[in-house]
This record gives C-alpha cells, sequence and structure tokens, in this order.
C-alpha cells in the first residue's frame, strides 16, 4: 500500500527519505568539468539534424533542399500527438536530406535534414508567452510542442504528452540527480540559470496542478542545491531535497521511490502513482519556450575524459558533430591506443561509431576516456556469483535474463520481466567476468519490439483481411436479398398478371356464351313481326336503318342469282354448238359451225341479260322489315334479320343456280376461245 500525501510531507518536514533497493558507489570523476562556467561552442560550418530526436513517430518535413532557413524556423510539422518537430539551429541553407549516422548504440544511419551555416545566426520572429497564466492550457501546450521539447534527461518523451495527464498528481518531481559518473551539465545549469529553471517549474505548475513539487539533487552538487533553494523560497509549495549520492538514484522509479515510497507497477507509468518527472533540462527549455519564444535548438552538453584538455560544459547547437565538441575543447587522440568517444557516461553510454554522430536533445555527454580510465577486458564466462542481482534497483535476475537473451529465448526473457530493466549498467559495472549484460539485455529489448511491430503489422493486416471478407459477404448478402426481393415481386406481378388474364379469359368467354345463348334462344323462339310503335326517335331511326341494310343485302343475293343464270344460259347455248366447231383448222366447215356458235352464244348473253333486268326492276322498291317481338318482348334496339326456313331454302336454291351458270359461262369461255384461235391459224 503506498503513502499516503500527509505521511510523506510529514517524513520530509522531518528531513527523512526512502531508498532504493541494490545500487552501486562508482567513481564520481565530476571534478573534471564542473569547475568552469558553460561555455560557448562555435557555429558548425554544417550541422546534421536527425528528423526523430524522441520516443513517438517522426514529423512531417515542410522544407526542401536548396531551401534557406532562418534560426528557429521549424524543419518538420508535428502531424501526430507523438510527433515533435525539430528546428534550424541557425541560419544557412539545407544542402540534403538523406540518410545520415544517427546516435544510437547502432549507429544505423536516420533520415538527417543536413544545412551549411551563413554564420550570421538570424533568427526568425519570435512569439512568447508572457501571460501564460491567461492563457488556456491547450494553447500552452500547443507552444511547448512546437517548441520542439521532449525529455532532456535520457528517455526522450514529449513534454506535452507529459504535461497533460488524465489523473490527479500530487507530486511534480524535478530531477537534477545526475548521479551518473563524469556528466556535470545539470550541475552547471542548476548553478548559473536556477531562476529560469523555476520559471519553468511555475509553468508546469499551471498546466499539472500538483499539490507539491519535489526537487530532488544528490548531496554531491551543494552549490546546486543552494541555488536552487534561493530561487524557489517564495513558494512553500516548492521543496529542495537533498538526496545521498548513490547510483542510479536519477532513474525515474528510483527517485520516485526515495522521495515518496511509492512504487511503479511494472509496465505502468509515474502517473499511475499520482506522480510526474521533469527534468532540470526540460524545465529551462519549457521556460525559454514560454517566456522567449525559442524552440529547443541548443542543450549543455559535457565534453570530459582524461583525453581531453580543455573539460568542461558548452552549450552546443543540436545536430553537431561530436567532432567539432572533441576540437573545441582540445581532444588528443594520441593518449588513447584506438579511438573510443562515448555518448553518454561509462554507465550508460555507449561508443558512437564516428565523429560525425550528431548532438541530439538527449545528449548530456561527450566522454573521451583514457585506456586506464576504462580498461577493457576480454567477455568471460558467467561464475554464477549473484553479485548482478545484489546491485540490481529493479530487483530483476541480470543473470537468468542474460542467458535467455543471449540464447535468443526471448519469451523466457520477457517472463523475467526483462523491459523493467533501466538498463543503469550497475550489474555490469560490478560483474567480475566482465560481461556487457546491458548490451545484450538492449538487443534483446530491440528484437522483441521488431517482432511486435512485425505482429502489429500481421495482425492489421488479417483483421483488414477479416473485416473486408465481412464486407464482402455482407454486400453478396444484400445481392442477394436483393435478387430475391425482386425475383418475388416479379413472380407476384406475374401471378396478378395471371389472374387479370384469367379474369379476361373467362369474361369474354361468359359474353361469348352470352351472345351464343341469345342466338339459340332466337332460333328455338317464333320470330313474329308485329308492328310495334317505336318508344323514341332513335329507336325508329335504328330500325329504319336496320330495313334498309336488310334490303340492300337481297338486291345483292338476286343480282347474284341473276347473273348465275346468265352464265347457266350461256353454257347451254355452248354445249348446243355442233362438233363441228372442234374440227381441225384446214377443214372450212368448222370455220363456219364457230361463227354459228359465236352468233348463238351473243343471243344468250343478250337473253341473260334482259332476264336480269327484268328481275331487277322488279325489286327496285326495298320491302320494309317490320319490328319483331322475341318472346313476346319488345325491344326498342335493333336486331339482327332472322330468315325464317323458307327464305333460307330460296337463298339455297339461288346459290346452287348461281354456281351452274357460272359454270356453263366459263365453258362456253373455253369454246369461244378455241374458235379465235381457228380463226388465227
Amino acid at each position: 500500500m503506498q503513502n499516503s500525501f500527509a505521511d510523506i510531507i510529514d517524513k520530509l518536514n522531518n528531513h527523512e527519505l526512502w531508498d532504493f533497493p541494490g545500487g552501486v558507489f562508482p567513481a564520481e570523476r565530476k571534478t573534471l568539468s564542473n569547475q568552469t562556467p558553460i561555455g560557448k561552442l562555435p557555429i558548425p560550418e554544417r550541422l546534421y539534424v536527425t528528423v526523430k530526436q524522441h520516443i513517438g513517430v517522426e514529423g512531417h518535413l515542410i522544407v526542401e533542399v536548396g531551401q534557406k532557413v532562418l534560426k528557429g524556423q521549424a524543419l518538420t510539422k508535428s502531424m501526430n500527438p507523438f510527433a515533435v518537430p525539430i528546428h534550424a539551429p541557425t541560419s544557412g541553407e539545407i544542402v540534403a536530406i538523406d540518410k545520415h549516422v544517427s546516435a544510437h548504440p547502432s549507429g544505423l544511419p536516420e533520415l538527417t535534414v543536413q544545412m551549411t551555416s551563413d554564420q550570421q545566426d538570424k533568427w526568425i520572429q519570435l512569439s512568447p508567452l508572457v501571460d501564460y497564466q491567461n492563457q488556456a492550457k491547450m494553447q500552452v501546450l500547443a507552444a511547448i510542442c512546437d517548441a520542439g521539447i521532449s525529455g532532456m534527461g535520457g528517455a526522450g518523451f514529449p513534454t506535452h504528452i507529459k504535461s497533460s495527464p488524465k489523473k490527479d498528481v500530487d507530486f511534480l518531481i524535478i530531477n537534477g540527480i545526475e548521479c551518473e559518473p563524469y556528466i556535470t551539465s545539470d550541475d552547471r545549469l542548476m548553478r548559473e540559470h536556477a531562476w529560469q529553471i523555476r520559471q519553468g517549474i511555475d509553468v508546469l505548475c499551471h498546466l499539472l496542478k500538483p499539490k507539491h513539487v519535489l526537487i530532488g539533487i544528490e548531496n554531491n552538487k551543494p552549490e546546486a542545491i543552494e541555488s536552487m533553494q534561493v530561487a524557489c523560497r517564495e513558494n512553500p509549495n516548492y521543496r529542495v531535497c537533498s538526496v545521498p549520492t548513490k547510483y542510479p538514484a536519477g532513474g525515474e522509479k528510483q527517485l520516485i521511490q526515495v522521495l515518496t515510497n511509492r512504487e511503479v507497477p511494472a509496465q505502468g507509468l509515474p502517473v499511475d502513482v499520482g506522480v510526474i518527472m521533469h527534468n532540470v533540462g526540460t524545465c529551462f527549455a519549457i521556460a525559454d519556450a514560454v517566456f522567449s519564444g525559442k524552440p529547443l535548438i541548443e542543450r549543455v552538453v559535457t565534453v570530459t575524459g582524461e583525453a581531453v584538455e580543455k573539460p568542461g560544459n558548452v552549450w552546443a547547437l543540436i545536430g553537431s558533430p561530436v567532432a567539432n565538441l572533441l576540437a573545441h575543447c582540445d581532444y588528443k587522440q594520441a593518449v588513447q591506443s584506438q579511438p573510443n568517444i562515448i555518448m553518454g557516461g561509462p554507465m550508460m553510454g555507449f561508443s558512437v561509431t564516428s565523429e560525425w554522430v550528431p548532438v541530439v536533445k538527449t545528449t548530456n555527454c561527450i566522454l573521451a576516456p583514457t585506456d586506464n580510465e576504462m580498461a577493457g577486458n576480454d567477455e568471460q564466462a558467467c561464475i554464477r556469483c549473484s553479485a548482478c542481482a545484489d546491485v540490481c534497483p529493479a530487483s530483476l535476475l541480470p543473470q537468468q535474463l542474460f542467458w535467455h537473451a543471449k540464447a535468443k529465448e526471448l519469451n523466457k526473457a520477457q517472463d523475467y520481466n526483462l523491459f523493467d530493466c533501466i538498463e543503469c549498467g550497475a550489474c555490469a559495472y560490478v560483474c567480475p567476468s566482465e560481461i556487457p549484460l546491458v548490451h545484450y539485455y538492449r538487443i534483446a529489448k530491440s528484437e522483441i519490439r521488431v517482432e511486435q511491430e512485425e505482429k502489429q503489422k500481421s495482425d492489421k493486416a488479417r483483421d483488414r483481411f477479416e473485416k473486408r471478407e465481412v464486407r464482402l459477404i455482407a454486400e453478396q448478402q444484400a445481392r442477394d436479398e436483393k435478387h430475391r426481393l425482386a425475383a418475388e415481386s416479379r413472380k407476384q406481378a406475374m401471378a396478378n398478371n395471371g389472374n387479370n388474364s384469367k379474369d379476361k379469359i373467362a369474361a369474354a368467354l361468359a359474353r361469348a356464351k352470352a351472345k351464343k345463348q341469345a342466338f339459340s334462344t332466337v332460333d328455338d323462339k317464333q320470330i313474329e313481326p308485329t308492328e310495334v310503335a317505336p318508344a323514341n326517335k332513335s329507336a325508329q331511326a335504328a330500325k329504319t336503318e336496320v330495313s334498309t341494310k336488310v334490303a340492300s343485302s337481297n338486291q345483292r343475293v338476286q343480282a347474284a342469282i341473276t347473273r348465275a343464270k346468265a352464265k347457266k344460259a350461256a353454257a347451254e347455248v355452248t354445249d348446243s354448238i355442233t362438233p363441228a366447231a372442234k374440227a381441225p383448222r384446214h377443214q372450212a366447215p368448222a370455220r363456219t359451225n364457230s361463227k354459228q356458235a359465236k352468233i348463238a352464244a351473243a343471243v344468250a348473253k343478250a337473253k341473260a341479260k334482259r332476264e336480269a333486268q327484268k328481275i331487277a326492276s322488279n325489286q327496285d322498291t326495298p320491302n320494309q322489315v317490320p319490328a319483331v317481338k322475341i318472346n313476346n318482348t319488345e325491344t326498342n334496339s335493333p336486331v339482327e334479320l332472322v330468315k325464317t326456313e323458307e327464305q333460307q331454302m330460296d337463298m339455297k336454291k339461288h346459290r346452287i343456280a348461281a354456281a351452274v351458270a357460272k359454270a356453263k359461262a366459263k365453258k362456253a369461255a373455253e369454246k369461244e376461245a378455241i374458235s379465235k384461235e381457228d380463226k388465227l391459224s
């Protein structure tokens, strides 16, 4: 159970602190560089500004090769909450945007903006936030982000993210421990710029609203403790705490444990126990950004080691090559059997692969030791002495971690809480076999991160594929459902049309049946003509029209009969012609008979014509068609004249006679044609 706020304050009032497990007491060697004020590194002719210098993602480049830039001008833009921009350290020209050796143990090339200096050091227009207390918190955080500020104590976590927690903060801890040997950059910064650090603390308090501020400084820095006490004496909530010298008291989790006795959970964050921690260098950069409008383009770097003639601390522009710092402090390579330059301290630093490695925002020291200072021996087999476990400040088992990391058993290494290792180097410092334990841990962590990134990419790809499959299936089901509904609609429409067609057919059949029944009724019943007066004028007119049509029909029938009789008569005359008419062409009597036949045919034709005219004259007056009564019911609408049986017999006889006359006329015509041929011959 963690200590309450009141208990912690009571113990601090009694000048009592807690301790953390493990730890070592290496030679400090700080007096080499902390005796002189901070100097100024001349502007290098060429600077190499790495695009990504923090934990998170790199910003979006907004400059191009050949572009002129001013000091403090942004080179990248933050497009992500975890992206921090970089800025031009001085005025000059962008000459390249390419890969360059990085400030990393691997030395792998990283994207870098290379620029040449015009030595004029001309600033851009600056926009400070003097009245930050009257500004919205988001605007202050935006100013910190735009200034490119990230943690300057080693991790490089984006400051604007760290300064906007979602939980209440009991303690804001300012880390001024600087526990690693040789490094004195924070010590000199607190001595010379305590007031500006205090201004940065004020800004953080405005953002975080902590209950109390604890400024931790190791007791081997009395001048820094005094300077910070003077700067913070106006505010009783600001407390400077003198911490016993012990490595690695400057570790985040270790310092929280020393000052508050609260333990940060594994894979947790300090805010989980109500604590936020910032480095003194970060506080100085925040004050510069808010009160002066300056972005983070330089920092204090300790240049030390017995291979340097003039060790000390200098303000170095971000992107300055290590070679420039060594040259400024008179680096003597002759005292080393082989070049050995370390970025960082002897415990947590790494050897640079090139003198052209640039200074980044987390660079606090350049160490050039002689062979006697850091005699390196060959790695030997582990003797299982457990000295590494005794000094581990995180209470881990470094020996087990070493075995699994070396054997590439990454899962087992994680089971032993590999990522709780703070890489302080205490285990390697006490190892009698000279095993670079931290080196193995770093490699294992890197491989695990690569595997996790690959797994995340694979998971994302699989998730995209599965979502695509689900989408395609859903789309196919939607199409199938649409087609099914359309088919049902068509089927229903066809059924409706079929019913309508059946209804129409049934209606037509009903009408035909009714009509047939009406005709049958007329045939069965005797139709008696009666003199029925029409009910109205329109009915009488209709009856008159029907009578006229019937009379006309009778005339046409009589005419046809007459023509048939005429043809019949002509045929009879033709048949009476003597056979001599059919005699051969060379016989003269045949010709005489043919002439007589023609005369006889003409006479018959004339008689038939007169007979037809006589019949026609007898039928000039049409018969009146009386009204009829059907089933004793008088009808006012016109009805078709139904012929009696006698009339039908007469009409049949006339048709037979007409057919006979037509046949005879045809025969006579054939004989006449033969006679014409005889004449021609």
